[in-house]
């Protein structure tokens, strides 16, 4: 008989060691982006393994996630903002965190009648336009969008 319970012993001690096994292979393996990630970029790569959809939400709670359908090597072009990200298999993954940041920038560009500039951050932008000291126009410009006259470009966030 106490051989039978050794036997026994045996077995579930494999049994629980094949279950540990399986589940960390069935645990999706999360690559990219690391987690705090920061950018200016709001077009980023998601890199993950064992898993076919992909979570994204303002939240931590995954209140009201956008959900996409994917393999790996997924790239999501997304607003500035704190985002939270997990992936979902036959398991969920940790949850990770990044931020996308905004980028005010105006570029000048040479025109036709003169100067202008052109809006190449990643957020619409005020933009008020100035010949010599009198204010001639007040703008709100696209991301890529340009504004021409004036001799003076004074811009910022639009909130």
């Amino acid at each position: 008989m106490v051989n039978i319970g050794r036997i026994d012993m045996i077995v579930i001690g494999f049994t629980l060691l094949a279950l540990i096994v399986l589940v960390g292979y069935a645990q999706p393996l999360v690559i990219a982006p690391l987690d705090e990630y920061e950018s200016v970029n709001g077009e980023v790569l998601f890199e993950f393994e064992r898993a076919d959809v992909l979570l994204i939400d303002d939240n931590e709670d995954f209140t009201t996630p956008d959900e996409y359908r994917v393999v790996d090597g997924l790239i999501v072009v997304l607003e500035p903002g704190i985002y939270y990200w997990k992936v979902v298999g036959v398991l969920k993954s940790e949850v990770r965190k990044f931020t996308i940041q905004s980028k005010v920038e105006l570029k000048l560009v040479e025109t036709e009648d003169g100067f202008g500039v052109v809006n190449a951050g990643n957020v619409r932008l005020n933009v008020d336009v100035y010949d010599g000291d009198d204010l001639i126009e007040k703008r709100k410009i696209e991301v890529g969008e340009s504004v021409k006259g004036g001799d003076k470009y004074v811009g910022g966030q639009d909130e």
